[in-house]
């Protein structure tokens, strides 16, 4: 095993969406866990234990959602990384096999845009706790200024450790992770006797039900993107099963953990789903005691910034992907200043966080489902023996400048999924949901949001059966 030095893990990474050579790879299956496992290890991830549960759902139905929803998702970013192993070559540009180095623009743009709102939600829910925290701590401190300065520094680090990229983001992520599952744990012990389980707890049916799964489906569904990112660097040899199997665990186990409580939270606290919809994290400090409050807002800038850093540094190779001809570190700054901008809005303009949320989850959401299906069975079908490494940079070569059977299945299944997805963002709500009646726009069928999951598996499916005419 080849381990970073101390001379390279604060070099500037010069690597983008360049073929990486065998003599280039280092490092084994094992160390993806820790940047997989910091990335989802947030506060954030609680709250999404919540959400599921707002929607309607019993405590168990909740749970229950959890639990099939990231067993659906994160295996697929398991594979997903298996192809970088393979590929040795970032994820959207490995993409370039299924959809042909022209076709894949398309879904790299919206993977694109899922990341730059991915970074962006995640810095901004590091300004909004910091907000709340210093609101408990002294009411004085919670002014504009202050919570522009805190969102600043987080920002400054975000950018800075996505431009020095892999090396960097690898060793600074292990030690995040330490830190903020120390703290959470300290939060679980202070938390939960607190909590009042004496209330009776209605249940939703089969469609909100479906909901919640959709929703988990939804979070894990958009890591895909970056699944290859990281693997990239491991050596050919590397053991196919421990790639797939560390980055699922590593990405999947702080979920499982994280969501599980956000729902007992929200069964011992109802009325946290609501404070929870305005400030995603800081909601959960209202009942700490004070002197845990600066450790706590220690651990969430900390968590946000290790999801930050892992969505820009990936967000970078993709605008390369897309065509712009600029250095990675390059990118990197140009994404880091969008993050910047559409932080602000979150954070100082818009009146409820969850909303926004909701609408970038399900939007994006399909386009990601579909998207991920059908890498996932290119590679089943086509891809076990390998990519080709020219043939990924030349429309020219091998994968040609359009794969009709990739660009089609996605556009078919996006079609098909945003027709059976609604939001209550006034700006989406009348432009999705068109394939259900109004009855069921409004009611729980449309609640449910089955467009992400539907998409899944028609993209897939529809794939499979388009491309079997001839092996690409």
């Amino acid at each position: 095993m080849v381990v970073a030095s101390a001379e390279k893990t604060f070099e500037v990474e010069r690597k983008g969406i360049d073929w990486i050579t065998d003599e280039e790879r280092h490092g084994t299956p094992r160390r993806l866990f820790w940047p997989w496992f910091a990335a989802n290890a947030s506060f954030f991830t609680v709250a999404y234990g919540v959400f599921v549960v707002g929607l309607g759902l019993s405590p168990w139905q909740g749970a229950l959602a959890v639990i099939i929803g990231l067993g659906v998702s994160y295996p697929v970013v398991g594979l997903v990384a298996l192809a970088g192993m393979r590929g040795g070559a970032p994820t959207m540009t490995l993409s370039r096999a299924a959809f042909g180095v022209h076709g894949n623009r398309l879904p790299t743009l919206f993977v694109y845009l899922s990341l730059v709102g991915w970074e962006t939600i995640s810095v901004s829910i590091g300004a909004l706790a910091t907000r709340t925290v210093l609101a408990r701590i002294d009411q004085g401190l919670a002014s504009t200024r202050m919570v522009a300065l805190g969102f600043a520094l987080t920002v400054a680090v975000v950018i800075v450790v996505g431009i020095y990229g892999y090396n960097l983001i690898l060793r600074v992520q292990k030690y995040i992770t330490i830190a903020v599952m120390a703290t959470t744990i300290v939060y679980f012990a202070l938390i939960v006797p607190t909590l009042d389980f004496s209330r009776p707890a209605a249940g939703g049916g089969i469609a909100l039900f479906a909901g919640g799964v959709s929703l988990v489906i939804a979070n894990g569904i958009g890591w895909t993107s970056g699944g290859g990112d990281y693997s990239r660097y491991l050596p050919r040899t590397s053991s196919p099963r421990a790639v797939a199997g560390w980055t699922a665990v590593g990405a999947g186990s702080a979920p499982l953990v994280l969501m599980l409580f956000g729902v007992l939270l929200t069964a011992g606290n109802p009325a946290l789903a609501a404070a929870a919809a305005a400030d995603p994290v800081g909601a959960f400090a209202a009942a700490l005691p004070t002197w845990f409050l600066f450790p706590f807002l220690l651990a969430t800038m900390l968590s946000v910034i290790a999801g930050a850093v892992f969505n820009l540094y990936s967000s970078g190779l993709n605008l390369q992907a897309l065509g712009v001809r600029l250095p990675r570190w390059a990118a990197v700054a140009i994404d880091g200043v969008i993050m910047v901008v559409g932080g602000v809005y979150l954070v100082f303009v818009t009146p409820s966080f969850f909303a926004p949320l909701q609408a970038f989850l399900i939007v994006i959401g399909v386009v990601t489902a579909a998207w991920s299906s059908i890498f996932v069975v290119d590679l089943w079908l086509f891809r076990r023996a390998g990519y080709v490494p020219e043939a990924l940079y030349d429309p020219r070569g091998a994968y040609g400048r359009f794969n009709v059977a990739g660009v089609v299945s996605l556009v078919v299944a996006v079609g098909v999924g945003w027709g059976l997805v609604t939001s209550q963002d006034p700006n989406l709500r009348h432009v999705l949901g068109y394939l259900l009646g109004d009855a069921a726009r409004a009611g729980s069928i449309g609640a449910a949001n089955i467009g992400v999951a539907v998409a899944f598996f028609v993209g897939g499916l529809l794939y499979a059966v388009i491309s079997r005419r001839g092996a690409r």
